[in-house]
C-alpha cells in the first residue's frame, strides 16, 4: 500500500495571500504531492511580541475562503486550538502517528536561514522531510530544493498596503479581500 503524500504549509495567515497559494499548489504539482494542509498557526513562536493582527477565527475564515476551491486543499485547526506557541513539531508527531502518510514540511527559501531555530528542528527535518521552494536549483544541505515561480509578497506587506487603502487584488484573492472589507480587518 502507497502511502498518501501530504505537504504541510504552516503560517499564520495574517493575512492568506497569493505567495502562499503560489509556493503550496507549485509543490504539491511539481512533488505530485496527493494533498496540502494549511496550518494556521495560533501564536508563532517567533512572534510572540508581535502577535497576529485579527483573531484566528477571522485568519480561518479567509483561509477556508482562499482554498476551498482548490482540490487537495485541507485545513488543519489544532494549532489555532492550542494555547499558548504554537510548535510544528508537535503537530508533526501527532499526525506522524498515522503510518498511512508520508509528510512534507513546506518551506519559502526566506524560511531557511532561520530553520535551525525550530523546535526540535533535526526531528522536524526527519518526520517531515522539506521541500523548499526556490527560485534557482540549489543544492543544499537543508531539504530538497525545488525550483517554482516565486511570488514576492508577505502578509506585512497586505496589511502595510491595506491599512493604506491600496490596491491588493494583485496580491491577495477576492474573496479575502471582501471578507477583510466586510468585517473592517486591517
Amino acid at each position: 500500500m502507497s502511502k498518501k503524500k501530504v505537504g504541510i504549509l504552516g503560517g499564520s495567515f495574517d493575512p492568506v495571500h497569493f505567495g502562499h497559494l503560489n509556493l503550496s499548489i507549485s509543490l504539491k504539482e511539481t512533488c505530485m504531492l496527493n494533498e496540502v494542509w494549511l496550518v494556521p498557526a495560533g501564536l508563532s513562536p517567533f512572534k510572540q511580541e508581535t502577535p497576529p493582527s485579527v483573531s484566528s477565527e477571522h485568519r480561518l475564515a479567509m483561509l477556508k475562503l482562499a482554498t476551498s476551491h482548490i482540490p487537495g486543499f485541507r485545513i488543519l485547526t489544532d494549532e489555532i486550538e492550542r494555547n499558548g506557541p504554537s510548535y510544528t513539531i508537535d503537530t508533526v508527531r501527532k499526525l506522524s502517528e498515522d503510518k498511512s502518510l508520508q509528510l512534507h514540511l513546506l518551506l519559502g527559501d526566506d524560511q531557511v536561514p532561520h530553520f535551525h531555530l525550530w523546535k526540535d528542528a533535526e526531528e522536524l527535518a526527519t518526520l517531515a522531510p522539506l521541500l523548499i521552494g526556490t527560485r534557482e536549483n540549489l543544492e543544499g544541505t537543508l531539504g530538497k530544493r525545488i525550483k517554482i515561480p516565486i511570488f514576492e509578497v508577505s502578509s506585512t506587506l497586505v496589511r502595510q498596503r491595506l491599512k493604506n487603502k491600496l490596491y491588493c487584488g494583485h496580491l491577495v484573492p477576492a474573496s479575502v479581500l471582501d471578507y477583510i472589507a466586510q468585517h473592517h480587518l486591517y
